[in-house]
């Protein structure tokens, strides 16, 4: 599994998050860094644009501080990654690795796409937090991610919870089935108490969807509540998230289901990801 890291103030929540998942799958965690543009400049021919004079010293200061910004940059990353193995280490983690890369975000995760058994990341880095451009990397790239990346991926918030409670948002689509499916066969969650939740109206064809949900889940070893809200699936999905303390959520994000729709390119996309609760897309 890979867990992505900045340097914001969500970098400390990532490194725990991932370490508990590291844990829980019993599978390898790496870091990843991903050094943007803006922190690892690309060589420009400059000499066009200066006026004579001033124009070799100038040009020559340029190279030198972007060689220095580089280094520097370089530098950061890798002490940053030494100290997220380090916490996870101490979180119980055996040999954690790293690795550093410079370009886009998503072109590295596709790079990795197919050794990625879970990919970690922040809602939003420094940038969504303070308005600073160093965490632009993974706060403005999360939608791109999400749309792009065929992986389940754990989105987390900026503290860390241990999850005791997850919630399962159902609307009984073989896309949402095929998430039950995927957290009954995997250790991730199992132990945790479940509710699955559908928005909509109370008919026969819910309750038995639904009713499959439950007996799939208790068949795994679940303690399951399932439930049938009425109201908007936004509002009663977060309501019911406050109401029962739910520590973790978990969507389909693959297909066109309605939780889909719902999730992505809607404003409960930003609601969901300002949560105070981590949300885990399988796809």
């Amino acid at each position: 599994m890979i867990a992505c890291i900045d340097g914001s103030r969500i970098t400390l929540a990532v490194c725990d998050y991932a370490a508990w998942a590291s844990r829980r799958l019993d599978a390898p965690l790496d870091f990843l860094h991903v050094l943007g543009r803006s922190e690892y400049p690309v060589p420009a021919d400059l000499s066009g644009n200066l006026g004579l004079g001033s124009r070799e010293h100038l040009l020559q200061e340029l190279a030198t501080l972007d060689e220095q910004r580089s280094r520097v940059a370089l530098e950061q990353g890798r002490l940053m990654l030494d100290a997220a193995k380090a916490r996870a280490v101490a979180d119980g983690v055996p040999n954690p690795t790293s690795r550093q890369r410079h370009g886009e975000l998503v072109d590295t995760l596709l790079e990795f796409q197919d050794e990625i058994r879970l990919l970690v990341m922040g809602r939003q880095g420094e940038q969504g937090e303070q308005g600073d451009s160093a965490g632009e990397h993974i706060g403005s790239h999360l939608e791109n991610v999400v749309r792009t990346l065929h992986r389940p991926i754990l989105v987390i918030p900026a503290d860390y919870t241990e999850p005791q409670r997850i919630l399962i948002a159902f609307d009984g689509s073989a896309t949402t089935r095929k998430a039950v499916d995927m957290v009954a066969r995997s250790p991730l969650l199992r132990g945790l108490h479940c509710h699955v939740v559908m928005v909509g109206e109370d008919k026969a064809d819910s309750r038995e969807s639904l009713d499959w949900a439950r007996a799939h889940l208790e068949a795994a070893g679940f303690d399951v509540t399932a439930e049938i809200l009425p109201g908007e699936v936004e509002a009663a999905l977060c309501a019911y998230r406050d109401l029962h303390a739910i520590d973790l959520i978990v969507m389909g994000a693959y297909g066109h289901s309605r939780i889909r729709e719902f999730l992505i390119g809607s404003t409960t996309t930003k609601l969901i990801c300002q949560s105070k609760v981590p949300l885990l897309l399988l796809r």
